[in-house]
């Protein structure tokens, strides 16, 4: 009898140690109703440009802010049912992440900006014949990218651009057109600004791209992203308004002749990252934040420059690389499930000395990627806690689906963050066991990756909004604060 004592409580201290010491809910509840009538009423949506443009009006204009959207409350859908659009979401998803790893596989190699070369057919001369070419359509496909109401020029021509904390340069297809892909608004024509100035080849601005070349004293930049999208134009100067009218002059951006890729209707790229030539360290930016409203909705958030972060946010210790400052790399030193910290090496999530690995926050990536043992470890504890739910087959990159016709709501298993300044950000169930479709399959929202660099998308960031502060390197992440 008293070595079956011994061994309850062996075991039972045993458990204690693998449980997060503060931890007060162990699962959550999945509303499945819910995301699924989600799925059927995004192909009702209402996305014309005159229903948004009627809500930038009612914007304060005390802050210094951007009103933030979803994709598809911009540019609705093409396809047929959410199956579809969801397949062709994570394609491009892939795509993102892998333009995001061949950033990081050029610092590793120790390429630098003396090293890069810029690519023939983009910095051809464009004559005039080409540039009369026609505007051609980009790719159809979803995405899970958010878009930006900006101003750019005076008087300010509003256009719908992507914000991407992962890029520095910013850009907008610029009138004339030698390769333009299609837009939700006219393209921007450089002779109606009066605060439209070319920079020349000795600025500051111009030495401090990754890849630039001179033509008559102009600079020329480019800026290829890794999935086949690029920008090619002159790097300019120009005034951006704010949705409360108010406005900063000179601010660098590319007036992008020759753009191809993925972007799918914005005019654009908001540059949101660390570099020199990003939007907020153009406008010395204490910080920054955002809130990415539900992707299949046309609810909309903000996204906001200065404020501090809110005394009840989760912080997290935002770290640099010495390597490469564009990513924001936060300090994540584990991850649990059901309160369990997962058994994971000390190394995993470490920013290596050659600039691989580490975790970077990023608004562009849609589901987060962790190293594939880290994934594996996740993956293999998540399901042991649904062993009451229904499998079914893989989807796309999603290898662990479930089927849940008939259930109006489960619980699942909590899935939480650790930081190195002992902080937990506990995931609502909505950020990952996701829908695939609108049969009630749902996949656990994260993805294996065979690089050292793992991404917390903004699947996992839904519905919090994210505050960088630069000042006092700070990640904030507010719950329910869109």
């Amino acid at each position: 009898m008293a070595t079956s004592i011994f061994f309850f409580v062996l075991l039972f201290t045993t458990v204690l140690s693998r449980t997060t010491p503060d931890d007060t809910s162990r699962t959550k509840i999945l509303d499945v109703s819910s995301s699924i009538q989600k799925t059927h009423n995004l192909f009702s949506l209402d996305s014309s440009l005159n229903s948004l443009k009627h809500e930038e009006n009612q914007v304060s204009s005390s802050l210094l802010s951007f009103q933030l959207h979803p994709r598809v409350a911009v540019q609705g859908t093409s396809h047929k049912d959410y199956n579809s659009l969801m397949l062709a979401r994570l394609e491009r998803d892939s795509a993102r992440a892998k333009s995001l790893q061949t950033r990081v596989d050029l610092v590793v190699q120790g390429i630098g900006k003396s090293d890069l070369k810029p690519m023939e057919t983009e910095f051809r001369e464009i004559q005039a014949e080409q540039i009369e070419g026609p505007i051609i359509s980009g790719t159809s496909q979803g995405s899970g990218e958010y878009f930006s109401r900006i101003g750019i020029g005076h008087p300010p021509s509003q256009v719908y651009m992507v914000l991407d904390t992962g890029s520095d340069v910013n850009w907008v297809q610029c009138s004339p057109c030698a390769d333009c892909y299609q837009q939700a608004d006219p393209i921007f024509e450089p002779a109606s600004s009066s605060t439209f100035s070319p920079l020349t080849c000795e600025t500051q601005q111009c030495k401090s791209l990754d890849v630039s070349e001179c033509r008559n004293d102009t600079c020329l930049y480019e800026v290829s992203y890794g999935d086949g999208s690029y920008t090619v134009g002159d790097l300019v100067t120009e005034s951006i308004t704010f949705a409360g009218s108010s406005s900063v002059e000179n601010v660098a951006i590319g007036c992008g002749h020759n753009n191809e890729g993925l972007f799918v209707g914005a005019a654009g790229l908001l540059g949101l990252g660390g570099g020199a030539l990003s939007f907020p360290s153009q406008i010395n930016a204490s910080s920054f934040s955002y809130c990415l409203v539900d992707r299949d909705s046309d609810s909309t958030s903000t996204l906001e420059f200065g404020g501090a972060i809110p005394p009840n946010a989760v912080t997290a210790p935002m770290i640099k690389n010495s390597k490469l400052d564009t990513f924001y790399y936060v300090d994540l030193t584990g991850i649990s499930v059901a309160g369990n910290i997962l058994s994971l090496s000390p190394s995993a999530f470490e920013i290596a000395d050659n600039g691989d690995g580490g975790v970077i926050v990023d608004s562009g990536t849609a589901v987060t990627r962790l190293k594939t043992d880290v994934y594996n470890t996740l993956r293999d504890e998540f399901v042991k806690g649904t062993r009451h739910l229904p499998s079914t087959n893989a989807v796309a990159l999603f290898d662990t689906c479930y089927d849940l016709k008939s259930m109006k709501s489960v619980e699942v298993p909590t899935v939480s963050f650790h930081f190195s300044n002992g902080n937990e950000l506990a995931l609502p169930a909505k950020n990952y066991l996701i829908p695939v479709d609108s049969s009630n399959t749902f996949c656990f929202a994260f993805a294996p990756s065979s690089s050292s660099l793992s991404i917390i998308g903004n699947v996992q960031q839904e519905g919090t909004r994210v505050r960088f502060d630069l000042v006092n390197s700070l990640i904030g992440f507010s719950s329910n604060q869109c």
